[in-house]
């Protein structure tokens, strides 16, 4: 991953949620040949996005529990997704446009439906008992440890069969697996290696920093950091034994090792640190994993305030910590935070483009964000998700930023011939492909040309990063250098005009009537230094 001349280095990926991205069956549920249909629309056609890869969120057999988050059979196709031979015509005609696939890995849990938890609940004395993390009752029945559910509640569940309890980070019917075991490790690594075989780019691995826990289960310590009216009750405790143990970096590092016999492939992996508690989280996993093949998702420009002095002062000591061979990944968007136009409004959404596509590194688009899809409306009955409602979610869950890809103002906004299954967008009339193609001024259009200024232009797409200090406070400026080449990027974060003189050309403006040293409300520039 860190050799410059590796396929991620500068990529840009897009994020796929299958559910949502185009039924090809009539059942109102997105697909495997619903993706390979519209790989045109990423790539390798006039027109097309220009992306690099597609990250894929899970396919494989579930009860849908947590809608594939709670995989039954990690080698198999659910049937709602498609046939293995689908997947292989997907990888195949994928390819052929020059565009990667990186599957999701869920290491951490399991289905209580896979057939290794269904054995190894059947006795103490299973043979897969081990496979998962048992303990008895304290003395008064309550469970073994004050370890918290990410979801809410105990992470322990009662099992009256064996009158014992079993670990779920998640929800009870997603049973944490004992890494600890290195026959879990083992069988983890083997279905990696099912995959690449099948023509797998690489992987993003869900849930990391939990595979490594403390072994003797001690309690959690208070959270003195913790607000009630901001945070759910899961940040309560600070969690220096449920999760980031001792070998989690040796874990990955194993995981990393079976990428070993394969060429050019790489691994995403998803951590967040505690509550508040970054402070080089992130970098750390560079120092200790191995880097040419691993790094991590950053999440900290999405999870803090939209302001120019806290994004300037994360990203600058965020790049400064990082070595000529890391490759740093940022994300402004996914299935399980709200969408950037949601977030920040349109406007703004469009800086933040302009800021995702110029950083350094790898950075992942989250599908229909190149479009300008806001969160659904999705009330009552039509909520599905599992943690709809629980603490600090809304009612409706993390559904609304799944909601279906707008294609078109046509019924079901072409996503389907049927009612889909998460009610479509109430904008899809004005913010889908086929309106937005063809308009210059349309969100779709500045990714496209965001996408392919990167591509064209070797400081952005491989100059280093250097700090960039501007007057005005409400302003983030940053230079991507290359050689004789320097761009620099100016980003205003508030809906009022400022002055920003800079002796250059500007290459891409996120408004149509720009002009050299104004930037207009939340206008993002991007200028060309003129040769000395």
């Amino acid at each position: 991953m860190a050799n410059k001349n590796s396929w991620f280095s500068g990529s840009v990926i897009y994020q796929i949620y299958p559910r949502s991205f185009y039924d090809t069956n009539n059942d109102g549920v997105g697909d495997l040949r619903g993706i390979t249909q519209k790989l045109d629309y990423l790539a390798g056609s006039d027109g097309s996005l220009g992306v690099d890869a597609i990250w894929l969120s899970p396919f494989y057999e579930s009860p849908m529990v947590d809608f594939g988050y709670d995989v039954a059979d990690h080698c198999a196709i659910d049937p709602v997704f498609g046939t293995m031979a689908d997947f292989s015509e997907l990888i195949e005609k994928a390819h052929e446009r020059g565009i990667r696939v990186i599957l999701d890995f869920i290491p951490n849990h399991v289905s209580d439906q896979h057939e290794w938890f269904r054995e190894a609940r059947t006795s103490k004395s299973s043979p897969k008992r081990d496979w998962f993390v048992w303990r008895d009752p304290k003395n008064d029945g309550t469970p073994p440890s004050n370890w918290l559910s990410v979801f809410g509640g105990s992470a322990w569940e009662f099992d009256a069969t064996s009158k014992q309890y079993y670990l779920h980070t998640f929800l009870k019917q997603q049973p944490d697996l004992n890494w600890d075991n290195p026959k879990v490790r083992g069988a983890m690594q083997d279905i990696m290696k099912f995959w690449l075989d099948k023509g797998a780019d690489g992987f993003r691995v869900d849930s990391v920093c939990w595979l490594s826990k403390n072994a003797e289960l001690q309690d959690d310590p208070t959270n003195h950091d913790f607000d009630p009216r901001t945070n759910s009750s899961y940040d309560s405790l600070d969690h220096i034994y449920s999760r980031d143990g001792t070998k989690l970096y040796p874990y990955l590092s194993e995981l990393a090792s079976v990428l070993d016999k394969y060429e050019d492939r790489v691994i995403v992996v998803e951590a967040n640190p505690n509550l508040n508690k970054d402070k080089g989280y992130y970098l750390s996993f560079y120092n200790n994993v191995r880097p040419h093949v691993m790094a991590p998702f950053n999440f900290a420009v999405l999870n803090m305030p939209w302001d120019a002095k806290s994004v300037k002062h994360y990203i600058d000591a965020f790049q400064k910590g990082l070595s000529s061979d890391n490759n740093p990944i940022y994300v402004l968007s996914n299935h399980d935070k709200p969408r950037i136009v949601t977030r920040l409004g349109g406007n703004a959404a469009r800086t933040a483009a302009v800021l995702l596509l110029t950083l350094p590194g790898s950075p992942f688009v989250y599908y229909g964000d190149e479009i300008g899809m806001e969160n659904g409306v999705v009330i009552g009955s039509s909520a599905l998700d599992p943690i709809s409602g629980r603490e600090t979610y809304t009612e409706a869950g993390r559904d609304p930023e799944r909601t279906p890809m707008q294609w078109s103002d046509s019924a079901n906004a072409g996503f389907s011939s049927v009612a889909p299954w998460l009610p479509i967008g109430k904008k899809y009339l004005q913010d889908n492909v086929l309106s937005e193609e063809d308009d210059e001024s349309s969100m779709l259009s500045l990714y496209k040309r965001l996408i392919s200024l990167r591509r064209g232009c070797e400081a952005i797409h491989h100059g280093r990063y250097v700090p960039f200090d501007v007057p005005e406070k409400d302003i983030f400026g940053f230079k991507r250098i290359v050689n004789d080449e320097t761009i620099v990027v100016l980003l205003n974060f508030v809906a009022e005009s400022r002055n920003v003189r800079i002796d250059g050309d500007i290459l891409l403006s996120t408004c149509s009537n720009t002009s050299a040293g104004v930037l207009a409300p939340n206008e993002a520039q991007i200028i060309k230094l003129r040769e000395m």
